[in-house]
This record gives structure tokens, sequence and C-alpha cells, in this order.
């Protein structure tokens, strides 16, 4: 059995929050009642690592195309564990094809180490302020989303991910990549100052995953930062293990109970043609499809893949 540890740990003063509280002088209300939460939230958040790695178990069996990722993982909390410290493992960058369950894997590693998620989408970002918050000199100033996840969460350490992180465009400027300089490197993110908020913030303990199609448009500093994993596309037999455990999940949520356990090789053949990110999709239209037949088991007739040609699917699922 695997339970959660958990310590608290500082991740800002409150007396430099005070501080900071009384230099502002009232200028800008919104900086005022971002002051205040952090005053009365308290500057303790909760650190967590699995008791056993036996909480990987899971996720070995739900993302099988990331053995690699989790082999690794998993010596790092063993590490944690024989030294009663945190677990300490460099940024992770998931390279790999549209589909194959990155965004997913990334959702599922929170849940399996017992903290929060945060999913900041890059394909959309042009500037750094969106992660380190803009000035409060600045009209619409606020906080970047560091700064907002550490503050109003209960965990030091959640999982933070950057979705399509080479997609992210800016000017010289306004690079949107330039922050993550301090917050990738464990003692520089230590004393992080989001420009909003102007206190130092120890992001130290995030769990950094990052999702990229390759590495081009990644800058070589940054890619030295993390740990770079190229994740294949399940293999038939792992596609077929992950369609029955979507299947057994749509099963068990809709309470269809008149309906078979397992999936025909048929069907399991049809649905390994697709990726893991349109097989939820395409499972509850082949329920639907059996469903309305009267049948109490999914055909590979149901199992209708759609194309799309020309268009551009995100990331994971």
């Amino acid at each position: 059995m695997t339970i959660t540890i958990a310590h608290t740990r500082p991740v800002y003063k409150l007396a430099e929050v005070q501080g900071a509280m009384e230099r502002s002088h009232g200028r800008l209300p919104e900086l005022d009642a971002f002051y205040e939460r952090m005053l009365d939230s308290g500057g303790d958040r909760f650190v967590t690592k699995p008791s056993s790695t036996d909480a990987f178990d899971d996720l070995y069996e739900e993302c099988p195309n990331f053995a690699e990722v989790l082999d690794d993982l998993s010596r790092y909390l063993g590490l944690a564990l024989a030294g009663n410290s945190s677990v300490n493992v460099m940024p992770v960058l998931l390279l790999g094809e549209p589909g194959v369950g990155k965004t997913h894997f990334g959702k599922r590693l929170a849940n399996a180490i017992g903290t929060e998620f945060e999913l900041i989408s890059m394909n959309a970002l042009s500037a750094g302020f969106i992660i380190s918050g803009s000035s409060a000199s600045w009209k619409g100033a606020k906080c970047g989303k560091i700064a907002e996840r550490l503050v109003r969460g209960q965990y030091a350490n959640p999982v933070v991910l950057l979705d399509e992180v080479e997609k992210a465009s800016g000017s010289s400027q306004s690079d949107p990549l330039s922050s993550l300089y301090q917050l990738l490197e464990p003692e520089t993110s230590r004393n992080f100052r989001d420009e909003f908020i102007d206190v130092d913030i120890d992001a130290s303990q995030i769990f950094w995953v990052m999702t990229a199609n390759s590495t081009d448009g990644i800058p070589a500093p940054l890619l030295s930062r993390m740990a770079v994993y190229e994740v294949p596309a399940p293999s038939t037999e792992q596609a077929f293990g992950i369609a029955q455990r979507i299947y057994d999940g749509l099963v068990a949520q809709l309470q269809l109970e008149q309906m078979e356990n397992v999936l025909d090789e048929a069907v399991l053949l049809r649905l390994a043609q697709i990726s893991p990110r349109d097989m939820r999709k395409t499972l509850l239209d082949a329920l639907g499809y059996a469903v309305a037949a009267g049948r109490q088991c999914v055909q590979a007739e149901d199992i209708r893949v759609r194309n799309n040609p020309g268009k551009y699917n995100r990331i994971g699922f």
C-alpha cells in the first residue's frame, strides 16, 4: 500500500510580504489584495512524495510507452525515500508526436505524487510575464502563473507542465522563455521574484514537465537544464492495454453494467491504429453506437476513425 508523505516548507517570508505591502502604499488595489491573500494563507506549503515506488505501478500500465521516464523517476524516488529527502529530479522534456499522451502523463504523474497540477500552453505564449508576472506599474499588471500557483495552491512541489514549449514565440525584448533560465536551476529558483508582487518565492520544489514535438526552437542553454526523453507511440500490444483501460473506465463512469468486460481483438486492432489521445472519444462514440443498436458489446464497425486532413491536433489528451 502506498500513501503520500508530506512535510511543510516555506515558499515566502511573511515579513517580506508585509514590507512590500507597506512600500506599495495602496497604489494598486489588486496588488494589495494579493498581498493580503499571501498573509492570510501563510508562507508554508506541503511538499509531497509517495511512500513507495509502487505509486508508479498504475502509470506503467496506463502509459506503458513512458517506461523509460518512469524507470528514472522510480530511482529518484527511491533515493528520496532512502535519504528522507524531497524527490530531486531535473526538469523533464518529453519529445514525441502529437497524441502519444504526453500531457495526460503529466496530469497522472501529479496524481501519483499527490500534488497539484498546472498546465501552461506555450504555443500561444508571446511574453514572459505570463510565467513571471508583470510590473505593477504597467496597465493591467498581474501576477504570473508560477507565483499564482504557489501562493493560491497548497503545495510547494506542484507538477507544472509547459505544453508545446518549442512553439513559444516573442521578441528580443519579450522572450517568453527568459524566466525559465532562472526557474529551471535549483539554486536560482529558490529566490524567484515575480515582477508583480516583488517578493522572493521559493520555486525550487516545482516538478517541471515540458512537452514538444522536437527540440527545434528550444535554445541550447535551456535544453542543458532538462532531462530529455523520446516518447514513442505505443506498440500494438501496449495500445491494446491502453484501449482496454480506457474502455473499463468509460463503462464504470457511465454505469453500463450490461456491457461485456473485454473488448474483442478485432476492436482492439482498429483502436491500435489511432493515438491514445483519440481513443477515449472514439470508444465513447463506439459505446453509443453499440447501445443504440441494442448490443452488449462493441464491434469493430463501431470504431469509426475520423480523418482530418490538413488539421493539426494539439499535444496530449
